[in-house]
């Protein structure tokens, strides 16, 4: 069998990449991925062959990484994050049942959802919701559904892709569905450039959120009725009772 890993490189500094991932890389002959993320990791694994695609190329880069391990080498498909989070895992399986001599070996990352609420606190300590605000792929009106039952559930959520050049006005939106179940002053936060150079956290209210612009390269949480500002962090409570 030929070898094809799907590996989760974490939010971008090799620190925060796993040990499992790292040794992968090592081990692979060709590492293929979207054009990003594979400038992310080539100074730390110089001596391989790289292959990529633009955004929007992904069906494309699944089948030429499946062609390149039919040729007998170990191939690595990476992802930023992890890679069965908003990743190519799911599109990898869809598209390995044309390629039954290759083998598809999975290495979790680090996903921004928990990279990034180390950034700001400790957000995420009660259930939460991940929702993705891209309408690429996912209709504006069930986005629109998803968030509007997690506020009314009262979980953490946290919004990826929150932005872009055509989407700016999204998580203003996004704010707005909120806003009918949580107060204003409900303590959210935003991290851009998780576990890159620039990175950057804020703490700051729902209303503030809501009038402030964000890009492709943010991820943005949005806490829960129980949520604090403890010294600049943002806190959630393990659970309802005695707070």
């Amino acid at each position: 069998m030929n070898t094809l890993y799907v590996i989760g490189i974490g939010p971008g500094a090799y620190e925060k990449m796993t040990i499992e991932a790292a040794e992968a890389l090592k081990k692979s002959d060709l590492i293929v991925g979207y054009t990003v993320y594979v400038d992310l990791i080539k100074e730390h694994f110089p001596e391989k062959e790289y292959m990529s695609t633009p955004m929007k190329r992904e069906v494309d880069r699944c089948e030429l990484a499946f062609e390149e391990a039919m040729k007998g080498k170990t191939v690595a498909m990476i992802c930023s994050g992890d890679a069965g989070v908003y990743g190519m895992t799911g599109l990898m399986y869809e598209i390995g049942v044309r390629y039954p001599l290759v083998e598809l070996r999975l290495i979790g990352g680090l996903t921004a959802a928990t990279s990034g609420a180390a950034v700001l606190g400790a957000p995420l300590i009660h259930d939460f919701a991940v929702i993705s605000l891209s309408d690429l792929l996912t209709p504006w009106e069930k986005i629109e559904k998803r968030v509007s039952l997690a506020a009314a559930a009262d979980f953490v959520i946290c919004l990826y892709n929150p932005s872009s050049k055509k989407r700016q006005d999204y998580l203003q939106k996004a704010c707005d569905l909120v806003l009918e179940y949580q107060k204003p002053d409900t303590v959210c936060g935003y991290v851009k450039n998780i576990g890159r150079c620039g990175e950057e956290g804020h703490v700051l209210t729902l209303g503030e959120l809501r009038e402030t612009q964000v890009d492709m390269f943010t991820t943005v949480w949005i806490g829960n009725s129980q949520t604090k500002n403890i010294g600049g962090k943002m806190v959630t409570p393990r659970g309802y009772r005695n707070v």
